[in-house]
């Protein structure tokens, strides 16, 4: 792996691609410590600081620190994740987008542009909500000397937000074109992995000082590193089922006879259906936050707080829910066994037509259960090792986890393409590539 990340800098334009991600990356970071106009960032994180089990500690939470911050990234990019999420679930039920969907680049070009305006209106929509709910809730205690709670203040509010999300999006395209890696991803990768180096930082200070025993350090990040193989595992595990065409002659040509498969893996909703549960379970949060002061409200939001037992019981059940409906919704048997007999495939030992639809639904059904139940365990996995070894300073989550592997692993296989086409020996290869020779 060292030799393939230092031929890896050895390549002009593969330089030049991680170069520019990590410049991108660098301003990112730092458009996140401009603060919105008008709110008192210092007293937004001392509140916070006070509530990291209530109602907007959990917003926090699930913003990835960036609530805190209350910057122009203040929603980050997620306005957007949660516009694509819905665009493609409409695009496999409403005929007019699916039929957009197979038209091509130029189909794909107009739903990308239906969920940029999508995620810039949602995120138009939470600006104007927490800046009525959160910021203007609490008597105007979070905005600055001169500014009044108000229409100008919410409007400022919301334009900021917009224009932080815009430029989000816009420099997730140009790391997608011009650099490494999908840049939406890395863009939430790098707001996961920036809150979480600090939380190291200090959690390394408490052993020093002897707050915190060596023990339970140790057992912890034994227990994450066991956790982020375990992921890296699944999300690259799938499922491959043979397929076989027809042979056919036609004149002196002869077409088909190859043999492939249809890989199905085991994780195939990936995070969405955490990300559902955690929208799901911020109803009530985001409901009963202007009423935070209420004992009734407060009891609503620590009853769906995913750190208690029936929070993290119902985002569990929530997560297996999910999967099989997000999976059921973008894995049609119907449509592949159709596909497969019109251009004259078939699986071994199956018969085309509905047998070839019912074996699919099996095999389906059986890889949905175990991808639902890991879900499952990622959105609980962190409280259960928090609560083993008492280690409560890492804030992490299950989403949080299994986005920086998926992103690794993403970003790892484009450099390993890139190195492949060189002739160099990639991240994730098994073997060097010598001259035009196999593994």
């Amino acid at each position: 792996m060292l030799r393939a990340f230092r031929d890896a800098f050895l390549i002009p334009e593969l330089r030049q691609r991680m170069f520019f991600t990590l410049l991108v990356l660098a301003a990112y970071r730092l458009g996140t410590t401009i603060p919105t106009p008008g709110v008192d960032v210092a007293r937004v994180r001392e509140f916070l600081g006070t509530q990291a089990g209530g109602v907007f500690g959990i917003i926090n939470l699930f913003s990835g620190g960036n609530f805190e911050q209350f910057s122009i990234f203040a929603l980050g990019i997620m306005p957007y994740i949660t516009a694509a999420i819905i665009m493609q679930l409409l695009v496999t039920v409403v005929p007019q987008l699916e039929k957009l969907s197979r038209e091509g680049e130029e189909g794909r070009r107009i739903i990308n542009q239906y969920t940029r305006i999508g995620g810039i209106a949602l995120g138009a929509f939470q600006g104007f909500f927490l800046a009525v709910a959160f910021l203007e809730s609490q008597g105007g205690q979070f905005l600055l000397p001169g500014w009044e709670p108000g229409w100008f203040f919410r409007f400022v509010v919301v334009v900021t937000q917009v224009a932080g999300i815009a430029l989000l999006l816009w420099m997730a395209e140009r790391i997608t074109e011009y650099g490494i890696g999908n840049g939406t991803s890395l863009i939430i990768f790098a707001g996961i992995v920036a809150v979480w180096i600090p939380q190291l930082l200090s959690t390394f200070q408490l052993v020093r000082t002897g707050e915190l025993g060596i023990l339970n350090i140790l057992f912890f990040l034994a227990f994450l590193i066991l956790a982020f193989a375990g992921m890296a595992a699944f999300t690259q595990a799938e499922r491959r089922i043979p397929v076989q065409y027809a042979r056919k002659v036609v004149g002196r040509r002869v077409y088909g006879g190859q043999a492939t498969y249809i890989p199905i893996k085991l994780n195939a909703a990936n995070v969405i259906p955490i990300i559902f549960a955690a929208a799901i379970l911020q109803i009530p949060i985001f409901l009963t936050a202007p009423f935070s002061d209420s004992p009734v409200a407060q009891a609503i939001a620590n009853f769906f707080n995913p750190r208690g037992f029936w929070g993290l019981s119902i985002e569990v059940l929530l997560v297996i829910v999910f999967t099989y409906i997000y999976t059921a919704v973008q894995f049609d048997p119907r449509r592949i066994a159709s596909d497969l007999r019109e251009y004259g495939g078939f699986i071994p030992g199956v018969r085309p037509g509905e047998p070839t639809v019912k074996f699919l639904e099996h095999i389906v059904t059986r890889l949905t259960l175990w991808g639902a139940l890991f879900l499952g365990l990622v959105a609980a996995l962190p409280q259960i090792i928090q609560n083993l070894t008492q280690v409560q300073t890492l804030a992490f989550s299950g989403i949080g986890l299994l986005i920086v592997v998926g992103v690794s692993l993403d970003t790892l296989r484009q450099i390993e393409s890139q190195l492949m086409l060189r002739n160099y020996e990639g991240f994730l290869s098994k073997g060097r590539i010598r001259g035009r020779g196999r593994f």
